[in-house]
């Protein structure tokens, strides 16, 4: 992919603010979104941006980043990677995007580009001198089968000659682009084939039996599938000739217990985890579901266990602790855990009793709790993101 940049400066705005409406929905977009993940909004910010302004300036680069507490560099990531975001000013009436795709480029998506030129710009991503105006060609659109299409805005415009886009330029240019009736541009019912039906139109869909080429001047009769006059004389429920492999095994199996009398039932499979592999394949013995050792029981009277104390005026808040949900922060509390500091001081059995109880099978370790729980203690959320580089949680 090409890079992408901002315009120059000397078309961006002086600033950006979201108009009423917007404000009003970006608030409640941001709200979508669990406390502490509110910069996941900032694509549909960006797009609400587009709207507005028809491109994403650089002040409504800074305007979203405000918003949503993020570094601007981040929501400039964003901005340049994903190609549905226009870094510079398109057509204030229509910014037609072509699909140049495999199955548009068969159907005459070159001859489309041809208009654009002619008509806009010999270029994409300029616009014609009044700047109401601008196109760009763009990979698929996802209407395969309504090849050549375009898309302006949000709507698309599919079926489409030469002769018709022009028609459709023509209309946004004048500004009645809203009287452009979307979708295909033809006697066609969405994706339905053109014109009328060319199979099972014959009332129920039956197709009538053909009669068989005439052979030597004279017509053959009607010949029945070969299997037609064959009677069916055995069950098919029971005929070997249509039984699946596991049927005929099931088969042999109850032929040979009939056969034996005194044959005594199967005793019953023991445990095991994995089915024996006999010359790369599963045996015949049937795997038996693995049962799990039950978790071992932490005793609380252990003397690893880590030393409680009295519920403070003010507890700390354990959850800013990566691997600590709100449900663990209960369960600590009745091990008479509340404070940062004595997670900080956690020797490495007490981190193996707590781990054991909490059946955390080693996450204590791998989250580093102690690290976090001493960044904590010692200056808070702000001596965390000194030390991890991000917020907490």
């Amino acid at each position: 992919m090409s890079v992408r940049r901002l315009a120059e400066d000397s078309v961006q705005p002086a600033a950006f603010a979201f108009n009423r409406e917007n404000s009003v929905w970006a608030k409640q977009a941001i709200k979508k979104y669990p406390k502490g993940r509110e910069q996941s909004a900032v694509i549909p910010l960006l797009m609400r941006a587009q709207e507005q302004d028809g491109w994403v300036t650089k002040a409504a680069i800074e305007h979203v980043a405000t918003m949503l507490d993020m570094p601007m560099i981040r929501v400039l990531e964003v901005a340049t990677f994903y190609t549905q975001f226009q870094l510079k000013p398109v057509g204030t009436r229509a910014h037609i995007q072509i699909c140049g795709t495999t199955p548009c480029m068969l159907r005459g998506a070159e001859d489309l580009k041809r208009v654009c030129q002619h008509k806009i710009h010999h270029d994409p991503f300029h616009t014609n001198e009044a700047g109401t105006l601008s196109w760009e060609e763009v990979e698929c659109l996802g209407a395969c089968v309504n090849a050549p299409m375009v898309m302006v805005f949000k709507d698309t415009y599919e079926d489409l000659t030469p002769e018709r886009l022009e028609e459709i330029i023509d209309a946004f240019e004048a500004g009645n682009g809203a009287s452009v009736p979307v979708g295909p541009q033809v006697d066609r019912h969405f994706s339905a084939p053109q014109g009328e039906l060319t199979s099972l139109n014959e009332g129920n869909g039956s197709a009538k039996p053909k009669r068989a080429a005439k052979s030597g001047g004279s017509e053959a009769a009607n010949i029945p599938p070969s299997n037609a006059a064959r009677p069916v004389t055995h069950d098919a429920a029971t005929s070997p000739a249509i039984k699946s492999p596991s049927n005929v095994k099931a088969t042999k199996a109850s032929e040979g217990a009939a056969s034996n009398p005194a044959a005594k039932a199967p005793a019953v499979a023991r445990t095991i985890k994995n089915p024996p592999i006999v010359d790369g394949s599963l045996s015949e013995k049937p795997p038996v579901q693995a049962i799990e050792a039950p978790a071992k029981v932490v005793s609380l009277d252990d003397k690893n266990r880590p030393a409680a104390i009295e519920k403070p005026a003010v507890a700390d808040d354990l959850k800013l602790i990566s691997g600590v949900g709100p449900k663990i922060e209960v369960i600590l509390h009745e091990l008479g855990i509340y404070t940062y500091a004595q997670v900080a001081a956690w020797k490495k059995v007490e981190r193996e009793w707590v781990d054991s109880y909490l059946n955390f099978k080693g996450r204590i370790e791998r989250d580093d709790w102690v690290k976090q729980a001493k960044a904590l203690a010692k200056g808070g959320e702000a001596e965390y993101i000194r030390v991890f580089g991000k917020k907490p949680r």
